[in-house]
């Protein structure tokens, strides 16, 4: 998105767009086709309020009388769908505000973005207007909206009007990509309060239309199609309120690939882009959010089942091996849900509906039921089961060769009040009859078994953060001489971050001595200002096991650095014991868009390579920094990984939580603070903080 991030820090109610009181069609005309489709729609919904064709070329229009601008309708339009070329929008509002205008949609273009001085002379026409009227805008370059249960469309396309109102507020700042959102969702069954296009958001934006959702009792769960988020501050503001209210957001943003903002100064710098980010605001305000546009469908659709998640333990019914085995597969690889083993009391209850060949294991693998009732039986008997959070049963819609029964099979749900979704192996055709069995069912149907885990993972993820109420960072209280030298030393050693024995030499000589005072083996690093990445100059000898040794390899180390940059300033050489262990980077900095951010991964020299990475917005709690270690591969190695002992997690954790403090209490002085590596040492030994690098702002 190229339009200037906006500045505004209260939220705005849409409203005035939602539910306009009288709509003006600003560009209607009998050629257009869109002013045709939003007029035909508002007729064909029975929109309540009155709709004024605008044309001063027209005295009449599809059987209406056409007025010549917003200054001439017989009263003053709530709303107007503004739909003319760029160069006339301005002028249009300009009268209509003068003559009681509250709201408008934008459909064109080119106002406001990019660079060409024209166009962007617009965008500060729009925002100037805007700012001494008062006046509601969405847009512009946006497809307008449809609000269901008000009977309210103005997005372009007649498909949309016939859908039944329901609990799921979308937004998207595609106008195009919405239709297809709301079209398929609503084929499998998914009902929308609201969809509309934001576009380029000069005035209306994400932030105030989830904050409306928050508080309309009839919206219940969020979706959002995200280019990019113009006031992080306030969104973020708008997400908590939703998280705090139990108010689902499932949202897919595009950007995966873009490079960070700002140059790196770090390898956390180089590896934390825009996407990391908003990942990680993700899991701190409880946004579900989707890799693809199908899984966005299935999302909406499993959470308008309703019910909230105690746990993520799924209990899995199916009829297949084929499918326990795939099942096995995406679970592990996918992650988000476990599938932990029945009670005995479900295994007793079931054993004699599950043909005694198979094992009673989860996934189950039950075999084709005989009858409804079995498959009802079997169900409830999972469904309760102590071990158990939601049930996943393997069933399909009704397609017209086989009906079952939903009076049956109903007791399923009414059995319990975990969540409760059916799934099928494969994407499939919808019968006829299909979209009201499942209503009649009172559960979701989803498809697909990757896309049935994620969704059931992002039930569980939503259902552990749900009325959590995120509190806002304190002022950071640090002092300038905390950060660098001795000082941060022992400041990051109070906060479980300890530094190996060391001392810093001023001459190869000098770092012999000092090895022979620390003891040996030790490590020798150069000490340069040209040469942050040590490794990559080949600053950095280890395993030195004599003073002889290191006074040779500091000689050595000198020169080669001479040899790279003439100029070059040495300070000294660092001499430190050397530690064996785990090599993980840790990471702080702050986020250009969602504040301060830390960062957990794999260390040493292959960090960038390898990025085995998680991140959490700050501050990151000790259940933080478990679940970050959860989601790495190096998890293996900190558990103890083909004979090697096993890490001192508990050490590493309290290291991570105590960088999160101190860099919150002294990121007012610092761009970033990194650690690579922090050597975690054999369970019990703690952890050593090798190498730190501190950029100050």
């Amino acid at each position: 998105m190229t339009e200037r991030p906006a500045t505004r820090t209260t939220f705005k109610s849409p409203l005035p767009v939602l539910n306009p009181a009288s709509v003006a069609i600003v560009g209607a005309s009998e050629r257009a086709k869109w002013p045709q489709d939003i007029y035909a729609s508002l007729k064909a919904a029975g929109y309540p309020g009155k709709v004024y064709p605008i044309n001063p070329r027209l005295k009449e229009l599809w059987g209406v009388p056409c007025y010549p601008d917003l200054a001439s309708t017989p009263e003053p339009a709530a709303h107007a769908l503004v739909i003319v070329p760029a160069p006339a929008v301005i002028d249009a509002l300009e009268t209509g505000v003068a003559n009681g205008l509250k709201s408008a949609t934008i459909y064109a273009g080119n106002i406001g973005e990019g660079t060409d001085p024209v166009i962007v002379a617009r965008g500060d026409a729009l925002r100037a207007l805007v700012a001494r009227s008062g006046i509601a805008v969405n847009g512009p370059n946006c497809m307008g909206g449809n609000s269901l249960r008000e009977r309210f469309f103005g997005y372009p396309n007649n498909e949309l009007v016939s859908l039944p109102p329901g609990s799921v507020g979308c937004v998207s700042q595609s106008g195009g990509t919405l239709q297809f959102i709301c079209k398929t969702a609503s084929e499998r069954g998914v009902r929308f309060s609201y969809m509309f296009s934001s576009g380029n958001e000069i005035d209306l934006d994400l932030a105030d239309f989830v904050n409306y959702f928050v508080d309309d009792p009839h919206t219940k769960i969020i979706a959002l199609f995200i280019e990019g988020i113009r006031r992080p501050d306030v969104f973020m503001r708008a997400a908590g309120r939703a998280l705090a209210a139990g108010k689902p957001i499932i949202a897919i943003k595009t950007g995966k690939s873009q490079k960070s903002r700002e140059a790196a100064k770090s390898h956390t710098g180089a590896i934390s882009g825009d996407y990391d980010g908003f990942r990680a605001m993700c899991e701190r305000y409880g946004i579900v959010a989707c890799d693809a546009l199908d899984d966005m469908v299935e999302m909406m659709l499993a959470f308008q089942g309703g019910r909230k998640a105690r746990g993520n333990r799924v209990g899995w019914v199916t009829t297949s091996g084929g499918t326990v085995d795939l099942l096995y597969d995406y679970i592990e690889e996918i992650g988000g849900v476990v599938s932990p083993d029945f009670g005995e009391d479900t295994k007793k209850q079931i054993r004699h509906l599950v043909p005694p060949d198979l094992a009673l294991k989860n996934p189950l693998d039950a075999g084709i039921p005989s009858n409804d009732a079995n498959a009802v039986e079997m169900c409830v008997a999972v469904a309760n089961d102590p071990n158990i959070d939601i049930l996943a049963w393997a069933a399909v819609l009704p397609s017209g060769k086989r009906n079952p029964d939903a009076k049956t099979l109903k007791a399923i749900v009414d059995s319990t009040d975990k969540p409760v979704i059916a799934f099928g192996r494969m994407a499939y055709a919808l019968g006829a009859n299909a979209l009201s069995f499942q209503d009649a069912m009172g559960i979701p149907y989803l498809q697909g078994l990757p896309a049935t885990v994620r969704a059931l993972g992002g039930i569980a993820f939503h259902g552990a953060r749900s009325g959590r109420v995120v509190a806002p960072l304190p002022d950071p209280k640090g002092t300038a001489r905390a950060i660098s030298g001795e000082t941060l030393t022992r400041a990051l050693s109070a906060h479980g971050l300890a530094a190996p024995k060391s001392e810093l030499a001023k001459t190869p000589a000098d770092a012999g001595a000092a090895a022979a005072r620390i003891g040996f083996p030790v490590a020798l690093k150069i000490v340069s200002p040209q040469f942050s990445h040590k490794t990559e100059v080949g600053g950095v000898k280890l395993d030195l096991k004599s003073s002889g040794d290191v006074e040779r390899e500091a000689s050595a180390l000198g020169e080669a650095i001479h040899e790279l940059q003439p100029d070059a300033t040495i300070e000294g050489y660092l001499v430190q014991e050397m530690v064996s262990g785990v090599e993980i980077i840790l990471g702080a900095r702050t986020d250009p868009l969602y504040g301060p951010m830390l960062l957990v991964g794999a260390g040493g020299v292959l960090v960038e390579l390898v990025k085995d990475i998680a991140f959490r917005l700050m501050p990151v709690t000790a259940d933080d920094a478990r679940a970050m270690l959860g989601e790495l591969r190096v998890s293996k190695l900190l558990a103890g990984f083909r004979g090697k002992p096993a890490a001192d997690v508990d050490a590493l954790v309290r290291a991570i939580c105590g960088l999160s403090d101190f860099y919150l209490d002294h990121r007012h002085l610092l761009a970033d603070l990194e650690i690579n590596p922090l050597i975690v040492r054999a369970k019990g030994e703690g952890v050593r903080a090798v190498d730190v690098r501190p950029v100050a702002i």
